[in-house]
């Protein structure tokens, strides 16, 4: 049976620039307008046989938001950053130049001490391709964009470097269609999105 899997982006706690590695701060008020602002376009997407979401409180709260009581899963956690967690690029920046330039350039690199990019697109990709075809053709996954975007690496079979080209703007959908190994991109419409600094 070929599957349909919508990713949900999940809703912005905080203003572009400002995003953490592994951030787990929960939804601010700014994530929340902008959740029910889109409701009514993302809402029907609950109808889907199974549903699911990335462990972090903003897209707990997103999926629970929408009305889709998402199952956790733990493969959809956001890449494993070591010491970097909870910084920003500036500021992993501001400490170690050079770890963060190689890290940048090689997608097998670990200079965190955490998970490569090559890591992290396999685990991702490993969820999808073991989605349980007979329990239903439609499932939505509320996730992190950067969860969704190593979910599009994997999934067009693109060289690892391609993630940092794939731009996932919060509470926008793709969806991928297909089957284990076998997955196609399919174009959704993105709710018109309010621009924050």
């Amino acid at each position: 049976m070929q599957l349909r899997v919508t990713f949900v982006a999940a809703a912005r706690s905080s203003p572009l620039l400002a995003e953490r590695f592994e951030d787990d701060r929960p939804l601010d008020q700014a994530g929340w307008d902008e959740v029910l602002r889109v409701a009514p376009d993302l809402i029907p997407l609950a109808a889907a046989e199974l549903r699911y979401c990335s462990p972090t409180p903003r897209s707990r709260a997103t999926g629970d938001a929408l009305g889709y009581a998402p199952l956790v899963q733990l493969a959809l956690r956001d890449c494993d950053m070591g010491r970097w967690r909870g910084l920003t690029l500036g500021e992993a920046m501001a400490r170690e130049p050079e770890a963060v330039d190689a890290w940048l350039a090689d997608p097998r690199a670990v200079p965190h001490g955490g998970e490569s990019l090559v890591e992290f697109i396999s685990r991702v990709g490993n969820w999808l391709d073991t989605r349980p075809a007979d329990d239903g053709g439609r499932i939505v996954a509320v996730a992190e964009p950067s969860v969704i975007r190593a979910a599009l690496v994997y999934a067009l079979k693109a060289p690892p470097s391609t993630y940092w080209n794939i731009d996932v703007r919060p509470l926008s959908t793709t969806t991928v269609t297909g089957h284990a190994w076998r997955w196609n991109l399919r174009f959704d419409g993105v709710p018109a999105q309010p621009t924050r600094a």
